[in-house]
């Protein structure tokens, strides 16, 4: 998983073309502001070199290729508010002038990340579910040219004006996931943000232990309060962005990098956010990519907690209060292997690797039917039943109305 060979755009394809393709995005993603659903239908229907070409008034678009382009706008319901390709021409064009892609790439380089597009074997496939939304590339700051998949990342995020109890929830949590090989995914900002991050970095995981999403370039530390954390998380996770080197971050930029933050996760966790919040703004971007939704209970008295309460009331939300529960709920009930002691005989010790895999997936409260352990094991469906059979055999499984877990009191 470290290393960085895959994030210059440079694997799966022909150097040079997927060359072309990776400076044209770089472009793009200074020409086009984060969601700009005019840009990414033409860039979805011409391809990316071909769109700069057109956005710098270097070729010209034909009726055939705007006509594709509001098909797309229509399926994205955004038809109404669009006024032509030309209109939007004009707005990128005071831009275009500050376009410098090999420069942005070298900077990233020289800070030794790199880019990330759809182009890449390695792309985020979780971004897909964003649909025309999903971002034009991403900017990554990281010693690990890999992004975990969907199952494996976990979004926390709350109140930038935490409580004590705010920050003592969130950073067993984190550090309960990190410990459970998840990485925890927020926005790098004060508050809950930052407390699930340090939660993280102090869990140890081996592999990423966690992403900030950034609402600026990462060649900056924002917000500066935070340069000594987002520093180790450049250092030790990673810090991604769909804006490049130098970008301010703005009140639009950070609500939608809400949307990176819930598409590239299976579950948000939202500790501590008032009646109106940014974090229920990842809440509910989570839940329209039918992602899951978990919110910490808190203080009645307290209006730090007003927007989980509203969430749990609302019924969108599923009431968490530990690691193992939001675990559960990723499909990851990794707990038996944090808790077990260095040098313990396991119970499932001479299992096959096809087992300790199914195992793994195997919930340790609600069962899962088969088809939901296939996925999350990796397993074929033939392979997931037969092991099932044999752990059930050897006291490690049962089954429960269909659906399996852990027997009680198996670790």
């Amino acid at each position: 998983m470290n290393g960085k060979e895959g994030m210059d755009g440079m694997d799966g394809m022909d150097k040079g073309k997927l060359g072309a393709v990776t400076v044209a995005r770089a472009a793009l993603t200074r020409l086009m502001e984060p969601s700009d659903l005019a840009g990414l239908a033409l860039i979805r229907v011409v391809g990316p070199v071909q769109a700069i070409r057109i956005a710098k008034g270097e070729e010209r678009a034909g009726t055939e290729t705007e006509h594709k382009i509001a098909g797309l706008m229509d399926e994205a319901g955004a038809l109404r508010s669009w006024m032509g390709l030309e209109s939007s021409m004009s707005r990128w064009a005071p831009r275009i002038n500050d376009l410098a892609p090999e420069r942005d790439l070298a900077v990233i380089r020289r800070l030794g990340g790199g880019l990330l597009i759809p182009e890449d074997d390695d792309w985020p496939g979780s971004l897909s579910d964003l649909g025309l939304a999903e971002p034009i590339a991403l900017w990554c700051r990281s010693p690990y040219r890999v992004l975990p998949g969907l199952n494996r990342c976990v979004a926390v995020v709350g109140s930038r004006d935490n409580t004590d109890y705010g920050a003592s929830v969130t950073g067993q949590i984190s550090q309960g996931l990190a410990q459970r090989g998840i990485t925890v995914v927020s926005g790098g900002a004060y508050g809950i943000d930052a407390h699930a991050h340090l939660g993280a970095l102090a869990g140890g995981n081996e592999h990423l232990p966690t992403i900030a999403v950034m609402a600026g370039g990462i060649d900056r530390y924002y917000p500066s309060g935070n340069e000594d954390l987002l520093r180790t998380i450049a250092q030790e996770g990673s810090m991604i962005a769909e804006v490049p080197p130098g970008t301010n971050p703005t009140r639009y930029r950070f609500l939608q990098r809400n949307r990176l933050i819930a598409a590239l996760c299976s579950v948000t966790v939202v500790v501590e956010a008032r009646w109106r919040s940014g974090a229920l703004n990842t809440a509910h971007h989570a839940d329209s990519l039918s992602r899951q939704v978990a919110a910490v209970p808190g203080s009645v008295f307290s209006a730090n907690s007003a927007g989980c309460h509203r969430l749990l009331r609302e019924g969108s939300a599923v009431c968490v209060t530990d690691a193992a529960e939001v675990a559960e709920l990723a499909g990851l009930c990794g707990e038996h292997l944090a808790s077990e002691p260095t040098g313990a005989t396991a119970t499932h010790d001479g299992l096959n690797v096809d087992d300790l895999l199914l195992m793994d997936a195997l919930p340790a409260r609600q069962g899962s039917p088969p088809e939901k352990l296939s996925s999350v094991a990796g397993l074929g469906i033939a392979s997931v039943l037969a092991g099932l059979g044999r752990l059930e055999l050897m006291g490690l499984a049962e089954r429960i109305d269909g659906n399996w877990r852990l027997r009680r009191g198996t670790k």
